[in-house]
């Protein structure tokens, strides 16, 4: 295997782990980071939904009483069923759509662009939700939905609707759905670990589909690669997510908010400083 290339998995795994559950969208920084390093084309699509595996694999590590304590109680417990159903509920709405628009979304907005636009867009969103909590005396007020077991299945739906945005690439899916959580009266750590579990469905089952839909194009070579970047990918993701959830209790995601513009901003001057070269 060639060492620079295994250094490129490397990199992008760790990227991978470090951007997947914070608002900041880790598909736009896949996108980024793989044009900064010439990792592109067919091949690096499907390194990128792959090495997700990873991050997701943190966190069932992280959750795994509760997933445990869920899987468990299916049989007898109306709140592990409950919890179950909520879970299905908001994934349905973003895997429809994908499947729907994958191949527009790909061809259309997998550039550095439209990528640098949403994440724009994304930071101001949470800018206006922020302030809006604010204006309401949040974070001193309690919020309508104050833990996991208070979700109700049309909640999970609000928020399933929510993680749609995150379809385009830039807009994130843990921010869509904790700033989508958020609008819908979640606590903010609430809204965190639901996403956190919403992460899990969607992208075992990208993994599954990139693999069976790509299997024979894929060389025997990338498996080493694939392997590099599932590995960093998990072991940066175990820590940002425990990080994040301590971070959440006491702060509110306005920083993420302005990183956001500021990187979307200097990816669209470095487009046109390349466009006028």
């Amino acid at each position: 295997m060639d060492a620079w290339l295994a250094c490129k998995a490397l990199i992008l795994g760790v990227v991978e782990g470090l951007t997947e559950f914070l608002p900041v969208s880790s598909t736009g920084h896949l996108i980024v980071a793989g044009g900064a390093l010439n990792f592109e084309g067919d091949y690096a699509k499907s390194f990128d939904v792959v090495i997700q595996l990873g991050a997701v694999l943190a966190v069932c590590w992280e959750f795994r009483r509760k997933i445990g304590s869920v899987i468990a109680g299916l049989p007898s417990r109306p709140d592990a069923r409950r919890f179950a159903l909520n879970v299905i509920v908001a994934t349905v709405p973003a895997v429809a759509l994908g499947l729907l628009f994958e191949k527009a979304i790909k061809s259309v907005l997998f550039a550095a662009v439209p990528v640098a636009l949403a994440l724009i867009a994304g930071g101001l969103a949470i800018l206006l939700v922020e302030r809006q909590g604010r204006r309401r005396g949040a974070p001193e007020a309690p919020a309508r939905v104050g833990s996991i077991d208070d979700i109700s299945p049309l909640d999970a739906f609000k928020v399933g609707c929510a993680q749609c945005f995150a379809l385009i690439p830039g807009m994130s899916r843990s921010g869509s759905t904790i700033i989508g959580a958020m609008l819908f009266g979640f606590e903010r750590r609430v809204a965190t670990e639901f996403s956190f579990f919403l992460a899990i469905p969607v992208i075992f089952g990208a993994t599954v589909y990139e693999i069976h839909k790509n299997w024979q194009a894929l060389p025997a070579d990338w498996a080493g690669l694939f392997g590099i970047g599932f590995v960093a990918a998990f072991v940066s993701a175990f820590f940002c997510v425990r990080w994040l959830l301590r971070f959440v209790a006491s702060h509110d995601f306005t920083p993420f908010a302005w990183y956001r513009i500021v990187l979307g901003v200097g990816i669209l001057l470095l487009a046109a400083l390349g466009r006028g070269a």
